[in-house]
């Protein structure tokens, strides 16, 4: 067998994920377009919302109310 024979299946894995990634993008971002011609943005709003599409909704516990992480201001009394 020559060195051409050989097949690198981690190469063929990483063009696979690379393909799979893609057509996501293209499916995610095609859906953007379709919803936002027929809402009948402008442009801007377009580009925005084609922009913004891998952007996902914010769960429950991430609303207002939740309890927070990391506090606003970390030297204001009652967030020691």
């Amino acid at each position: 067998m020559s060195q051409r024979d050989v097949i690198d299946f981690s190469a063929l894995e990483k063009d696979l994920q690379a393909a799979v990634e893609s057509e996501r993008r293209y499916q995610r971002e095609n859906e953007a377009k379709l919803r936002a011609v027929s809402q009948r943005v402008s442009y801007e709003q377009f580009r925005g919302l084609v922009l913004s599409s891998h952007l996902k909704p914010l769960d429950k516990e991430d609303k207002d109310g939740a309890r927070r992480k990391q506090p606003w201001n970390p030297v204001a009394p009652g967030n020691a």
